[in-house]
C-alpha cells in the first residue's frame, strides 16, 4: 500500500489530515448439511483520508478513499481534490486530537486458537444445537476475523488496535406437515464460548419451530412485555443517543443533564454507563476514529440523565470532558425473578420487525413476528399482533433481570418487564 501521509505532507494547501487504516484477515468456512464445503481465506486493507481545511474563520472537511491500485499521481489528484472541496464546508473550528502513541489490543480469546481450529470448534457447537427430529439447520457460514485498526494524523495521533470477532450465519429450518418455515441467524462475539453458542442456536431452533404453531391470538388488550437482549440493546442505544454531545450541540436532544427518563419509578432504576469496551462485544474499542482515547462515562443514573459523552468535535463545541465516541452501554442488574413476571399474563416478544422508539413523540411499539402469550394458566406462541405505549410510562415500570449478556454494543440483564403496553 502506498505511504499516504507522505503525500499529504507534500500538500501545502491542507491544515491538517487523518488517515484511518483497517487491515482485515479472515479465514471464512461454509458448511451445507454438516458437510464442510468451502474454505476460504481472505487480507485486504480499508484506507480512507480524511483533509482538513481552516478558511474564512471555519474548518472545512473532506473525505475519500485509498485503494491498492492507487497511484501516486491520482493520489495527489485525490489529496488536492479534497482540499478544494474542504473549502466549501463551514464548520465551526476546532482542534483536532494532538499526540499519543499507542499499540494495543481488544481483550479476546479468539487469538488462543488458530483459526481452521476455532472455526471447527464454532461448527461443533452450532450442530450440537441440530437435534430436533422435524428440525435442521440447511446451512452454516462461519466467519473469523482480525482486524488491525490504525488511525495517524498531522498533529502525533499514531495509535492501533488489534481486534478479533466470530460471526455465525445459520439457516434454521422447520419441516412439518408438508410445510418449511426457515430463519435466517446472524450472531457476532468477540468471545468463544461454546455453549453461549450452542444455546443461541438452539434459542432460533426453537423459534422456528414455534413460528410454524404460532397462532393469532383473541383480544388482549393491556398486558406486561417482555423484551429480550436485542430489543433492549435498541432501546438503550436510543436513550444514549440522545446524551451524545452531538445531540445537544445541534438541539436534537430531549433531555438535558438533570432530566429524568424515570421520574417516579415502580420498578428497577436505570443505571447506563457508556464505555469503551464491554465483554464479548464486538464493538469494543481503546480509541475511536479520531484517535481519541476512550473515557467511560455514567451518563444515566437513578433513571435520570446525569453525564454526556461524545467525540472530540462536539466536545470542543460544548467546552466538555472529551471521552471519545463511546459505542458500547453498560446497564445495571435488575431485580426481576421469574416467579414475579408470572405474576400477571404477559407477552415475551421473540422476533419483532424492529422495535418502534419515538422519542420526541413519547412513544415505543412494534409488530410482534413471535412472541410466547402467557393467559396466566399456559404459555403459546402467537403471531400477526402489535404492541404499542407512551415510553415515559412504561420506563416507570421498568424492572430487570440480575442474569447479564452482552447482545451487539449492550451489555445488561437478559430481559425487561414493561407494565401497561396495549397489545393489538
Amino acid at each position: 500500500m502506498i505511504d499516504v501521509t507522505k503525500y499529504l505532507k507534500e500538500n501545502k494547501e491542507l491544515t491538517d489530515y487523518r488517515v484511518n487504516e483497517v487491515k482485515n484477515e479472515s479465514y471464512e468456512a461454509f458448511f451445507v448439511h454438516r458437510k464442510l464445503e468451502t474454505v476460504r481465506a481472505t487480507e485486504y486493507t480499508d484506507v480512507s483520508v480524511t483533509a482538513y481545511k481552516d478558511h474564512d474563520g471555519k474548518k472545512g472537511e473532506s473525505s475519500f478513499s485509498v485503494y491498492a491500485s492507487t497511484t501516486e499521481s491520482e493520489l495527489r489528484e485525490k489529496i488536492a481534490a479534497a482540499a478544494k472541496r474542504a473549502e466549501l464546508v463551514f464548520n465551526e473550528p476546532y482542534e483536532i486530537p494532538e499526540g499519543g502513541k499507542a499499540e494495543t489490543e481488544v481483550s479476546s480469546n479468539v487469538k488462543d486458537y488458530k483459526p481452521k481450529e476455532l472455526a471447527a470448534k464454532v461448527a461443533e457447537a452450532v450442530y450440537a444445537a441440530d437435534n430436533y427430529e422435524d428440525g435442521s439447520i440447511n446451512a452454516v457460514e462461519i466467519f473469523i476475523y482480525k482486524k488491525k485498526i490504525t488511525v495517524k494524523n498531522s498533529r502525533g495521533v499514531d495509535k492501533s488496535e488489534t481486534g478479533y470477532e466470530i460471526m455465525i450465519e445459520a439457516i434454521p429450518t422447520w419441516n412439518e406437515g408438508g410445510e418449511s418455515v426457515e430463519l435466517y441467524e446472524a450472531y457476532r462475539t468477540s468471545e468463544f464460548d461454546f455453549a453461549a453458542i450452542t444455546a443461541e442456536i438452539d434459542g432460533k431452533m426453537k423459534e422456528v419451530r414455534d413460528r410454524k404453531h404460532a397462532v393469532k391470538p383473541e383480544k388482549i388488550g393491556n398486558a406486561n412485555v417482555i423484551l429480550n437482549a436485542k430489543e433492549i440493546s435498541e432501546l438503550i442505544s436510543e436513550l444514549a443517543a440522545d446524551a451524545d454531545y452531538a445531540t445537544a450541540y445541534t438541539h436534537s436532544n430531549v433531555k438535558n443533564v438533570g432530566d429524568g427518563w424515570q421520574n417516579n419509578p415502580t420498578g428497577d432504576k436505570l443505571v447506563v454507563t457508556a464505555r469503551g469496551a464491554v465483554k464479548g462485544s464486538v464493538y469494543s474499542a481503546t480509541f475511536d476514529a479520531d484517535g481519541t482515547s476512550l473515557k467511560d462515562k455514567k451518563i444515566i443514573d437513578g433513571g435520570k440523565v446525569v453525564g454526556r459523552y461524545g467525540s472530540n468535535r462536539f466536545a470542543k463545541y460544548l467546552g466538555e470532558e472529551v471521552t471519545g465516541n463511546l459505542r458500547c452501554f453498560e446497564v445495571e442488574k435488575g431485580t426481576l425473578t421469574a416467579e414475579e413476571i408470572k405474576k400477571q399474563p404477559y407477552i415475551e416478544c421473540v422476533s419483532l420487525s424492529g422495535l418502534q422508539l419515538d422519542l420526541y413523540n413519547d412513544y415505543i411499539g412494534g409488530e410482534i413476528r413471535l412472541a410466547y402469550y402467557f393467559d396466566g394458566e399456559k404459555t403459546v406462541p402467537v403471531t400477526g399482533i402489535s404492541m404499542s405505549g407512551r415510553l415515559s410510562n412504561v420506563l416507570e415500570t421498568l424492572k430487570a433481570t440480575d442474569k447479564i449478556v452482552t447482545e451487539r454494543n449492550y451489555r445488561g440483564p437478559d430481559k425487561i418487564m414493561l407494565a401497561g403496553m396495549e397489545i393489538l
